[in-house]
């Protein structure tokens, strides 16, 4: 992700005043690739905040992001752990490559530090699973990083299914994708990311329906996965040659509650969309429209289908504008946890359903067949 791409969560995130600026949190950052220029933009966007510490393992990255920010006191380390062995801090934001998201988060963790860690949770269910041991037993918590959450139209998903117009939900048709969107770098090679697309958007998808509904536990899985445009240069240039994740993955998930999820996400794809989301009830519908490039905003109108008095009738949802940008209030709410000691804004107790299907989408496709979705005792 680029700096010009990231400069998109330049707004006007002054609207919004921090709980308490009595006290600067000391904060760490793990990893200074892409996604870390929006930690950093946005801690700075916060009086209450000091950026004590950055660690990486190619000290010249780290090295440009100081001198980027002008952070001329804050000290460089070359890995998590001499961080975290050398830094008295608040917490901590875990910015590494998908493969390293387990290993310092569990660390930082039982140091005592709270971590805000980007998505996805992590590549297996059982890495997620050690992430949860790790709280229970150091009592500080882990927020992942599901900025779409704070959106104000992603909310207004949440209020509407949970308001009982829809009714009992029964089959929720979702996904999205790029007609063509595949990153480059630690994105795409299985010994940084282990998961392609599944991973990196496919987890934003499910979490916009998935936390509507509470959560429900998964229970079984068909999953399928396929890497033909980026293992081919006509699409994907010189990175097709160490290209091998997944671009496309779809799965039939069954449920708790009896609930069918129909899923399917995309980096590349020829048609534009493989189609809007939908939430099916007893009593209405919700559609929820495909975006170009799918990042967990929306940008048209939803449409609630329901019945007036005996009349088919269809009620649009305009558009809610953003007063600030999500991104900036996921590091907000982070912050705040830190101070009031939780609970955790984006809990693990709700993503490991989400990483458990994931999860589970890698292994059937392997198989070939449905497989039971096994969560192991946290």
């Amino acid at each position: 992700m680029s700096d010009n791409v990231l400069s998109q969560f330049k707004q006007a995130e002054e609207a919004v005043k921090p709980a308490d600026t009595g006290r600067k949190l000391r904060i760490g950052i793990i990893g200074t690739g892409g996604i870390s220029w929006c930690h950093f933009y946005n801690y700075l966007k916060m009086p209450d905040v000091e950026i004590v510490a950055i660690a990486d393992l190619i000290p010249e990255r780290a090295i440009e992001r100081k001198e980027q920010f002008g952070l001329d006191n804050v000290r460089i380390y070359p890995s998590h752990k001499e961080l975290l062995d050398n830094e008295e801090l608040d917490g901590v934001s875990v910015c590494t490559y998908h493969r390293q998201h387990a290993e310092p988060t569990i660390y930082a963790l039982d140091k005592g530090v709270p971590v805000l860690l980007e998505k996805p949770f992590t590549v297996t269910l059982d890495e997620a699973v050690e992430v949860m041991r790790a709280e229970k037993r150091s009592g500080k918590f882990v927020s992942v990083g599901f900025q779409p959450r704070f959106n104000p139209n992603m909310q207004m998903i949440k209020k509407i299914v949970q308001s009982g117009v829809l009714g009992e939900i029964y089959y929720i048709q979702t996904g999205g994708g790029r007609r063509r969107g595949i990153p480059g770098g630690s994105f795409i090679e299985q010994s940084t990311a282990g998961i392609g697309a599944i991973g990196d958007i496919g987890c934003y998808s499910l979490d916009a329906v998935l936390n509507p509904l509470g959560y429900p536990k998964p229970l079984t899985v068909s999953g399928y996965v396929s890497d033909f445009f980026g293992k081919d240069p006509k699409y994907n240039g010189e990175d097709a040659k160490v290209f091998d994740v997944d671009d496309f993955g779809a799965a039939f998930v069954r449920l708790e509650g009896g609930i069918i999820l129909d899923f399917r996400i995309a980096w590349a794809m020829h048609p534009d969309t493989p189609g809007d989301t939908i939430i099916f009830g007893k009593e209405g519908a919700l559609r929820i429209p495909s975006t170009d490039c799918w990042n967990g905003s929306l940008d048209n109108a939803m449409i609630l289908y329901h019945d007036v008095c005996g009349e088919q009738t269809e009620t649009r949802i305009p558009l809610k504008e953003e007063e600030t940008s999500d991104f900036y209030m996921k590091i907000r709410s982070f912050l705040d946890a830190i101070k009031t000691g939780g609970p955790s804004p984006v809990p693990t107790s709700e993503i490991v359903y989400n990483q458990a299907i994931i999860d589970g989408i890698v292994k059937s496709a392997k198989l070939g067949r449905e497989i039971e979705i096994e969560i192991p005792e946290i």
